[in-house]
């Protein structure tokens, strides 16, 4: 019991770590360079938001093994869980609601909504391990579709 104890007294270590170090790299700059590909970040977002998927079952999967290997794997899932639902996170706060969505749009309370349902919907998916949060979080980023479609 003494060695469980152990283990997730890691994961709130690690997590913390993580925390304090998120990476922002799916972030574009800041200043008006206008290098956007915005098809793409709704595209890596839910590619995120798969990897959020398969985590998510993944864990279910692995609970209730108590064995060393499925308790580090297990941890190993829930901090990849939680990275790339920060990831879409960051994405839309620092990509596009700094830079994509503006008041000058007529629909701008309707993008504003569905921007931030993204981002309640991935606080959602870190905060359970139930796969139907992950299936919301996918729906809410397709959502966005209608915005940024591809350009090709």
């Amino acid at each position: 019991m003494r060695n469980i104890g152990s283990v997730f007294i890691g994961v709130f270590v690690l997590f913390g770590i993580m925390l304090v170090s998120a990476e922002q790299s799916r972030s574009h700059c800041q200043i008006p360079c206008g290098i956007y590909d915005d098809h793409a970040r709704v595209q890596a977002m839910l590619e995120d938001a798969a990897t959020v998927d398969k985590s998510i079952r993944l864990i279910i999967d692995l609970s209730g093994k108590l064995d060393p290997q499925s308790q580090n794997q297990l941890v190993r899932w829930v901090m990849n869980k939680e990275k790339h639902a920060q990831n879409i996170i960051a994405t839309i706060s620092d990509y596009f609601l700094t830079q994509r969505v503006k008041q000058s749009q007529k629909d701008y309370a309707e993008r504003l909504a569905r921007h931030h349902a993204v981002i309640v919907a991935a606080m959602k998916a870190k905060q359970h391990a139930d796969i139907s949060y992950a299936l919301d979080l996918k729906t809410s980023i397709e959502a966005l579709l209608v915005y940024y479609p591809d350009a090709k």
